[in-house]
């Protein structure tokens, strides 16, 4: 339910609107644990029934009066669409609850404020010389609060909030200060996915992805300063976003789910309210738009783990191989115990074209730690061969082999780490022994088409050519279900279709 365009009943009284948001809405419930939020809903109704029932009294005596209570602002700037002051500019701004507007001229510096203002949800617009802002909704802080709300002026024609404009289904766009400004209009199928690279490449961008969706918040909100209890309202109207965009993701609407996410970190710009909304953007290819939404969140919560693998993950499906790296290890830096950054970085280490900055160093750190994790022992063995593609080392070699044994003695159903050793040995002309390794790497794991077609490879060298035949036909049958099930993976997930300022909406596939 689109809270922000929900229409209130003066003559009925708050009762009454809690009454019906409760009614709408009780049926919501918090996505699965692997989203990492876990609180309901429930609670979230029950707090806007309190917040509402205590709001009551000053209610009543405002409508009885027009005088506002004081304590509350909205500040904000004019710009133009080059991002410059645009001073002299009429800004008007309308509660949601009551008629009349308000309206000022912006400074010099393109700055205006609205003060002694009652808590609520406003409306703002900016017009000069032909041009408009799009509608934009603001919630007020106290006074000498830091939240700000940006009017972008554009032609008439142009701006989404002008009269005859079509609006979003979730409701006027919000923009706060440096918040990112883009649409999601529609989706369309994984054939227009927008990727980098090769296909061995996507398939990890897409795997981390879906990865991103299972890392945990960090310590009292990952680092961000704990918010003042005059936000409550609304931080609990962004609870209710953020409950309803998982409960439309859990049923398959993702354009839905990405609508509300969006509302709930603008009510609200939380750790998991930039997170939720860049996770659900990833997972569903609006990579540059995920990118931006992850760079606000990690500038905001620059001590959560979380975010700057988030934020890594996007700038490795953006072909941003080297800052990828960056953002993973200084994820890993903020909590060297967590494993998620290293297993991050060890497969975008792979799947990149070149060895990566600093990957190295935090995986042997890594190995070091956790002795007996044949993933890091694995890992730190992948980042050392890496390295080997550019300047061969033989010592570098030895240690990466003996790091990918202790891999298999720790954990004999490491098959990729067997599968490596199979190469290095294939490599030495030892195939005996590389045989050995690849049937090892298929036991544990059957399904690990590359054992299948190095095997055969060594087979065929060795003169066995009935099993070289076996070994071939199992790895194209292998192959051919991985793409069978990339592709229903893909047309599942649907792709994003994304609006920039200025740019006509395209028409989503059917």
């Amino acid at each position: 339910m689109q809270i922000a365009r929900m229409k209130r009943r003066q003559d009925e009284g708050p009762r009454v609107e809690a009454q019906e948001f409760i009614a709408r809405n009780s049926h919501l419930v918090r996505r699965s644990s692997a989203s990492g939020t876990g609180r309901r809903l429930a609670g979230v109704l029950g707090a806007i029934a309190v917040l509402t029932s205590l709001s009551m009294p000053a209610r009543a005596a405002q409508q009885g009066s027009p005088q506002r209570s004081a304590g509350f602002a909205i500040h904000g700037r004019v710009l133009d669409r080059a991002g410059k002051a645009v001073a002299d500019a009429t800004v008007r701004l309308e509660e949601a609850t009551v008629s009349g507007v308000e309206e000022t001229k912006s400074d010099a510096a393109g700055g205006f404020s609205f003060l002694d203002l009652r808590a609520g949800s406003y409306t703002l617009t900016a017009e000069k010389q032909g041009q408009r802002s799009r509608v934009s909704v603001a919630i007020p802080s106290p006074q000498g609060g830091p939240q700000q709300a940006n009017l972008v002026l554009a032609d008439s024609d142009e701006a989404p909030g002008a009269a005859g404009a079509t609006r979003s289904s979730s409701g006027p766009a919000m923009e706060f200060a440096d918040t990112p400004n883009f649409t999601i209009a529609g989706v369309t199928d994984w054939t227009a996915v927008g990727g980098h690279g090769s296909d061995s490449s996507l398939r990890t961008s897409e795997d981390l992805a879906r990865a991103t969706l299972t890392l945990k918040p960090g310590d009292a909100a990952a680092g961000g300063a704990e918010r003042p209890a005059s936000n409550a309202g609304p931080r609990a109207a962004a609870d209710g976003h953020r409950a309803a965009g998982e409960e439309y993701e859990k049923r398959g609407d993702p354009l839905a789910a990405v609508h509300e996410f969006e509302q709930a970190a603008r009510l609200d710009a939380s750790e998991q309210n930039y997170f939720e909304w860049g996770s659900e953007l990833l997972l569903h290819r609006a990579v540059w738009q995920a990118l931006a939404v992850f760079q606000k969140g990690a500038e905001s919560y620059p001590q959560s783990a979380r975010m700057l693998t988030a934020l890594g993950t996007a700038l490795f499906a953006s072909a941003r191989y080297d800052e990828a790296a960056q953002r993973l290890c200084d994820a890993s830096d903020l909590n060297p115990a967590d494993t998620a950054p290293y297993l991050f970085m060890g497969k975008i280490e792979m799947a990149a074209p070149n060895p990566l900055a600093c990957i190295e160093r935090k995986l042997a750190r890594f190995a070091e730690r956790q002795p007996a994790s044949s993933l890091a022992n694995y890992l730190y063995a992948m980042a050392i061969l890496k390295q080997q593609e550019q300047a061969p080392d033989e010592q570098a070699r030895k240690d990466a082999e003996a790091l990918l044994t202790k891999a298999v003695t720790v954990d004999s159903k490491c098959a990729d780490a067997y599968l490596q050793l199979g190469i290095l040995s294939a490599a030495q002309r030892n195939l005996e022994k590389a045989i050995g390794f690849y049937a090892k790497a298929i036991e544990a794991n059957p399904e690990l088409s590359e054992a299948h077609y190095r095997l055969g490879v060594a087979y065929d060298r060795t003169g066995e050519t009935a099993k070289a035949r076996r070994e071939f036909e199992l790895h194209d049958a292998i192959q051919k279900r991985e793409a069978d099930a990339v592709e229903r993976q893909r047309r599942e997930v649907k792709q994003f279709l994304v609006v920039e300022p200025g740019q006509p909406a395209a028409p989503a596939a059917r």
